[in-house]
């Protein structure tokens, strides 16, 4: 089989700036849109849980319908960009319409109003993020050049994370009155049309190296559940969950962890600290100075070398959360969240760089390439589990007694009882044990190297049915 040329750096670049928007506007909700809901439109606290869930199950329902409907798209910039270039300019209406100061009087029709934009916002992300998380394995076939891809990927995504963590919020705090929110308009119209921009530079310039198939199979059940047949992608799908999983705790649970237990005191006196902002900036810095680290492991040693080698790390410097006294020099939190940092960095990477190679199996077992699916499908399942284990976690802080703010209050003092600050510090300390030595465990198994991935590459040119099957049963 004839491989694809190594990817040029302008191509690359190309793609990576897609994953601008796809980090930023993550962080970009996760951080404000809470506070948003409660401050801005007046909308009671835990109404913002009920929003953000009713779309997170929303939208993990579209993502697969949305990836069967990539691998159908037949359009003159190729199957994934033609629908990444119609769909960015939508990105700028919808992130101003999800975060619009509404002043309706009536509390049932804001509900709805902040419930439907946030839907909205969520959609376009899902109809450009499912084509290019499904690009990715399709930019090339070479099993190095997918990681160095992946890799400069993550680096924009990361550094477009970092900026997003302050950016907004302060842009918010600048065009924002004594009586208004006008800042929130200057926002979402800025990154609304920063985040397009990046989008519409893949769409035009990151031109896929792998032809689509000539022939798409049809909607079903059963051709939508056809991935979880390629065991590849099931193992892929464990490391995938297990790296998620474990960030999305830590990240939840990162600003009670300095509020409620390393700034306790300070906290309860009302006073504001900044080391929580500067502890998950330098983590998220880490995560990009470690890239090309585990770059040339990747060529030594090969990917799942990476996932287990950042595992360990994190897995290590988490418990020492434990060690660390509250009230004590925020030096030593800032080297804690540097060092895990460059933990996270190495199963982050690992999953996004073999999503290509398994989606490669995938098109030698059903003979056909469906990348959408494979995309649409791992989206779906990370979701759900995310708000399951989510969901898991505030119900472990309710039971620890964990106390939310009295609205009703002036002077409301956040002092949480020892119960709830030990639940917030072991479940920061002991997740990456839990979940990643899992992962570790899968990387055990997983068989899907350089070298077999070449064969695989061959066994797809290949019309002899008895050596596919042979490469198959390798794996």
């Amino acid at each position: 089989m004839e491989k694809t040329k190594k990817l040029s750096l302008g191509r690359m670049l190309a793609f990576a700036s897609g994953d601008i928007f796809g980090g930023g506007s993550f962080n970009i909700t996760n951080f404000l849109y809470p506070g948003y809901v409660a401050i801005v439109v007046g909308l009671p606290p835990e109404t913002a849980g009920l929003i953000m869930m009713a779309v997170g199950i929303f939208d993990a329902v579209t993502d697969p319908i949305m990836g069967f409907l990539s691998d159908k798209m037949r359009v003159r910039f190729g199957t994934r960009r033609g629908g990444i270039i119609a769909f960015a300019p939508l990105i700028i209406i919808s992130l101003f319409a999800a975060f619009y100061p509404y002043t309706t009087a009536d509390d049932t029709m804001r509900f709805f109003i902040v419930l439907a934009s946030y839907i909205f916002f969520t959609a376009v992300q899902t109809t450009i993020m499912i084509p290019y998380f499904s690009l990715s394995s399709e930019m090339t076939d070479d099993y190095t050049e997918r990681a160095r891809m992946t890799t400069v990927r993550l680096g924009f995504s990361i550094f477009s994370s970092i900026l997003c963590v302050a950016v907004p919020g302060i842009l918010v705090d600048i065009f924002s009155g004594p009586n208004d929110y006008n800042g929130y308009i200057v926002m979402s119209l800025s990154f609304g049309a920063l985040f397009a921009l990046c989008v519409i530079i893949t769409g035009i310039f990151a031109k896929e190296g792998i032809p689509p198939p000539k022939h798409t199979t049809p909607f079903s059940i059963t051709n939508f559940l056809k991935p979880f047949q390629v065991k590849a992608f099931r193992q892929y799908l464990y490391l995938f969950l297990c790296c998620q999983m474990t960030m999305a705790i830590m990240s939840a649970l990162f600003f009670f962890y300095v509020d409620f237990y390393f700034y306790a005191e300070a906290t309860a006196r009302g006073e504001g600290n900044i080391a929580g902002m500067i502890g998950a900036a330098l983590m998220f810095s880490m995560q990009i100075v470690a890239l090309p680290v585990y770059m040339k492991i990747i060529k030594k040693y090969g990917k799942m070398a990476v996932y287990i080698i950042g595992s360990v790390i994190w897995i290590i410097s988490a418990p020492i959360l434990l060690l660390l006294p509250s009230g004590s020099n925020p030096i030593y939190l800032y080297i804690l969240a540097a060092v895990m940092g460059f933990g996270i960095s190495g199963p982050g990477l690992i999953p996004h760089a073999i999503f290509g190679d398994v989606v490669d199996v995938g098109h030698l077992q059903f003979k056909t390439r469906v990348a959408g699916a494979f995309s649409g499908i791992a989206n779906f399942v990370n979701k759900i589990a995310q708000a399951i284990g989510l969901a898991v976690i505030m119900g472990v802080l309710r039971l620890a007694n964990f106390k939310n703010r009295d609205i009703t209050v002036e002077n409301w003092e956040a002092i949480q009882p020892e119960s709830a600050q030990n639940a917030i510090v072991l479940l920061m300390a002991f997740a990456p044990l839990i979940f990643m030595s899992i992962g570790i465990f899968v990387c055990t198994r997983y068989k899907l190297n350089k070298e077999r991935h070449e064969k695989v590459l061959i066994a797809i040119e290949s019309e002899n049915d008895d050596e596919r099957s042979e490469v198959l049963a390798s794996l």
